[in-house]
């Protein structure tokens, strides 16, 4: 059964900051376009494969790795909720914010 992806405020929240962050650094939006393609291709595929990500600390939490980027999301019954897009460049004690 493949189920619905629900993207928490957060998730697009983060989406968003990334990209505009890349389309103001590279003064082109040509990146970015690359990136959120990356990002939901990512997403497609965890809808087909809920499994495929590497579990957290919290066994009801998992990431998918995208470029430098994790992609935080939580498999329930009926859907996939995308929690969070999260800069694993950032401090790793920073991720348990993400978490929370």
């Amino acid at each position: 059964m493949v189920k619905q992806v629900i993207w928490s405020w957060r998730a697009q929240d983060d989406r968003k900051k990334i990209l505009e962050y890349w389309v103001k650094k590279n003064k082109s939006n040509t990146f970015a376009k690359k990136l959120d393609k990356q990002f939901r291709a990512a997403v497609q595929i965890i809808k087909q494969f809920p499994q495929i990500g590497k579990i957290t600390n919290d066994p009801r939490i998992r990431v998918k790795v995208v470029r430098e980027y994790l992609i935080v999301y939580e498999e329930n019954q009926n859907s996939i909720v995308i929690l969070a897009i999260w800069d694993s460049r950032q401090d790793p004690k920073r991720f348990e914010e993400v978490l929370e």
